[in-house]
């Protein structure tokens, strides 16, 4: 971006969110935070993102809901941002089958809440984040953007999906410039408790079994969380008329491997527990980039034996194992 913009990031608090405003804020952008803090996981997390991730930098701080029309047409009046960047949802595949509601109202209303108010503000552009489960059992892999992605195997997906249907709407009918992110398996300091890293590793350190589901015969494109905020980022910078691009690793690692590298970064043997699939998860996830490193310049750098040490020793520090 050649100078300085308002940025409205959406999720602020969240894992890809605060990442992502401490880049923008670095950068010379006026940051604006929006984040209900919800107790899906530990909202804890979310507290020491904001005052640790982000000590001694200049944003400003809502703690609102996106889909709160009159709260956030309030923070569009206040501070008319050129750009959004939108990371709040309800996240997680198995929740959904507990709370479905939870989806339509942050996933849903709070995307067309965004989208209307962009619309009215006349806002410059918008980063949205989707997701790799949008491809459910895909029938090839790696998958690309233009493989159809209407076959959703859980209500997050559907959801998911539907945003970026929504969005496209948008951009058709008012010509609002939006690039849909569809990020596979983000792992790294600050993730998300709910995450399959984030448990094998409070496990390993406190010596507990763990689950390990489709008899551990799954595989994920990880990415760690420094390449997918160096990609929204750019994605922000290019503002490109409509896009929708896989951020992924590009090179699936089996869970097993996975495992492994958790008990080599924390010197510790897990118990392992074989279990079937879980409703609403796919076997494998798998990114074709080539979209993302034409049109963003976007390149991962970070592999699994890498990344893993690096989240465990962050996992090491924040809860003083």
């Amino acid at each position: 971006m050649d100078k300085p913009k308002t940025i409205l990031v959406t999720g602020g608090a969240g894992f890809i969110g605060s990442h992502v405003a401490r880049k923008l804020i670095a950068s010379g952008h006026e940051v604006v935070l929006v984040d209900n803090f919800s107790p899906y996981y530990d909202p804890s997390l979310k507290e020491a993102r904001i005052a640790i991730l982000l000590k001694d930098l200049p944003f400003t701080l809502y703690r609102n809901d996106v889909q709160d029309a009159p709260a956030m047409r309030k923070i569009f009046e206040t501070h008319k941002p050129d750009l959004i960047c939108h990371q709040a949802a309800q996240a997680g595949v198995r929740y959904a089958i507990q709370d479905p509601f939870a989806y339509g109202e942050s996933n849903l209303m709070g995307t067309l809440t965004l989208l209307e108010l962009s619309k009215q503000f006349g806002v410059k552009g918008i980063v949205m984040a989707s997701s790799s489960s949008i491809y459910g059992d895909a029938a090839h892999y790696p998958v690309k953007e233009t493989d159809v992605a209407d076959k959703p195997i859980s209500l997050y997906a559907a959801t998911k999906r539907a945003c970026e249907l929504m969005a496209y709407s948008y951009h058709h009918l008012y010509q609002l410039p939006i690039t849909c992110l569809r990020f596979f398996t983000v792992y790294g300091p600050w993730g998300r408790p709910d995450m399959a890293l984030f448990s094998f590793t409070k496990a390993a350190l406190e010596g507990k079994p763990i689950d390990v589901y489709g008899q551990g015969d799954m595989a994920r494109d990880f990415t760690y969380i420094d390449d997918i905020t160096d990609g929204v980022v750019k994605a922000l910078e290019k503002n490109l008329p409509w896009a929708a691009l896989n951020l992924g690793r590009g090179k699936p690692e089996s869970l097993m491997h996975t495992i492994e590298l958790v008990e080599s970064a924390t010197g510790k043997t897990l118990e392992k527990k074989l279990l079937p699939m879980q409703p609403g998860d796919v076997k494998q996830t798998w990114a074709d980039i080539t979209q993302a490193k034409a049109l963003l310049g976007w390149e991962p750098n970070v592999n699994l034996e890498k990344g893993v040490p690096k989240f465990v020793e962050w996992y090491r520090e924040y809860y003083g194992v």
